[in-house]
């Protein structure tokens, strides 16, 4: 059974980079920042192509949705070995309102588009920390989800996938097509190499906006604040285990 899978990759702040607050505090600062492929969008790469290596899928195609700069992820993932991608254009103006129900919007009509098998995405974007975007897909295609998935495996009858909970691993069946989310622990993703990355400047990548799709740009969501956690408090040294005792009292975390 060769399969066609739909991955989305987002461009995101660099894991690396020191995050820096914006004065209105309605957002952080992007601009002559380092950006790169959202972690676990790369292990959804991965996977996809791992899947493609094992003969059960024949297509794997890229989406990214961005400014300009996003063509950058998109050819990233293109290196890596997908076949052909997808830039969906979002003005830098509007990137702070950009939301997961958009993406989520756009993901379903492409995959209905392109009659695609799987959806595969990273479990969660590190710059906004949502965890919505594969949920909200599956719900709008009425399709079934394996999110958090560690293990993905092909049955007669569709997917086998181990998903990582609270408790621990689960096992779930699921049919096709399906919506898939990458856990840390899926796959370690491959580097791409030069002869890979120079093949990924021909490869086609088709242009389109929201609109093109259908898809509304509202937002659903007002941010309010943007701040940096609460500093740290300086940790204290204690001369054994009375004095310790007696500053746990002091703070009031028990009584005698």
């Amino acid at each position: 059974m060769a399969l066609k899978v739909l991955v989305g990759c987002k461009r995101v702040i660099d894991y690396a980079v020191k995050i820096r607050i914006k004065p209105d505090k309605l957002g952080v600062v992007t601009e002559g920042v380092k950006h790169s492929m959202n972690p676990f969008d790369e292990i959804a790469v991965e996977e996809a192509m791992r899947m493609k290596e094992a003969k059960l899928v024949n297509e794997i195609i890229v989406v990214s949705c961005g400014p300009a700069q996003a063509m950058e992820t998109i050819r990233t993932a293109l290196a890596m070995g997908a076949d052909r991608g997808i830039h969906v254009e979002i003005p830098v103006d509007q990137m702070d309102t950009f939301q997961p129900l958009h993406v989520s919007k756009v993901l379903a009509k492409l995959a209905e588009k392109e009659k695609v098998d799987i959806v595969m995405l990273g479990k969660l974007a590190i710059d906004d920390d949502s965890n919505q975007t594969a949920q909200m897909t599956a719900s709008l295609l009425d399709w079934p989800q394996g999110v958090f998935a560690s293990k993905i495996d092909q049955t007669d009858a569709g997917l086998e996938i181990i998903r990582e909970v609270d408790g621990g691993l689960e096992t779930i069946r699921t049919t096709l097509p399906a919506v898939l989310s990458a856990d840390l622990r899926l796959n370690e993703p491959r580097y791409a190499t030069l002869p890979n990355i120079m093949k990924a400047k021909k490869k086609k990548v088709v242009k389109m906006t929201p609109a093109d799709l259908g898809v509304d740009m509202a937002p659903r969501i007002q941010i309010v604040s943007v701040e940096d956690p609460p500093v740290r408090e300086a940790g204290q040294t204690v001369a054994d285990v009375d004095d310790l005792v007696a500053k746990l009292k002091e703070k009031g975390f028990f009584s005698a």
